[in-house]
């Protein structure tokens, strides 16, 4: 199963994605840690990147692309995988299409995280992240034992700049622009599937499972 979650910041996309993984043994692709790990490694692709990168630039698409399709053909991608927040624009959708219809594996399925957009705010001003990777939490809906310090390792948390209401109402804006014509593309191609985000996680990834489990 060949699978692209689609959503605007907040929406629960990558947690989703985490989630989906582990049930369906499917790698997860995310544009972001694919571009970190060819860089670490200094392949012909991650020291090009680099270069863009370094110089505050973003990563021209086809280069990006060709990254993506280059994971997609290791042995465990054979039975599928999910891109987490990729593509971002038509243009990214239309080449990603035609790289992908020419090894005749075409994308099956579009999740569209649908959130009201001042739950989106909400969900975002309140999130504290562990700055040592032990996850995500809420001052609301997820907070940790001890007031700012994460449960694993204690570490204090961190607000991130871009999770302050001005950055987040930017970064909605840009999406609408820039991501959310991608709903009426992959809607055309008759595989979208729009799922209700708001709710607990556990009723959210229900609804993903059985969407996914109709095209597989």
């Amino acid at each position: 199963m060949r699978a692209i979650f689609l959503g605007p910041p907040g929406a629960g996309k990558g947690t989703q994605a985490k989630r989906a993984r582990d049930l369906f043994s499917i790698p997860q692709l995310s544009t972001g840690d694919l571009l970190r790990q060819a860089v670490k490694e200094e392949s012909e692709l991650g020291l090009k990147a680099k270069g863009y990168m370094e110089a505050g630039h973003l990563v021209p698409d086809e280069m990006v692309i060709a990254l993506i399709v280059e994971r997609m053909q290791q042995p465990d991608c054979a039975d599928g995988f999910i891109l987490d927040g990729f593509p971002r624009t038509e243009a990214q959708a239309v080449a990603l299409e035609r790289e992908l219809e020419e090894r005749g594996t075409p994308i099956e399925a579009v999740i569209n995280f649908r959130v009201d957009p001042e739950r989106l705010v909400e969900r975002l001003v309140g999130r504290r992240i562990c700055p040592n990777g032990h996850g995500e939490y809420h001052v609301r809906f997820h907070p940790p034992r001890a007031e700012g310090r994460c449960d694993v390792c204690g570490a204090e948390l961190v607000h991130r700049p871009d999770d302050h209401e001005d950055q987040i109402r930017t970064r909605m804006r840009a999406y609408d622009q820039d991501t959310a014509p991608l709903i009426a593309f992959y809607e055309s191609r008759g595989v979208l599937h729009d799922i209700g985000a708001d709710g607990d996680m556990d009723g959210i990834a229900r609804r993903v499972e059985s969407a996914l489990k109709s095209v597989s």
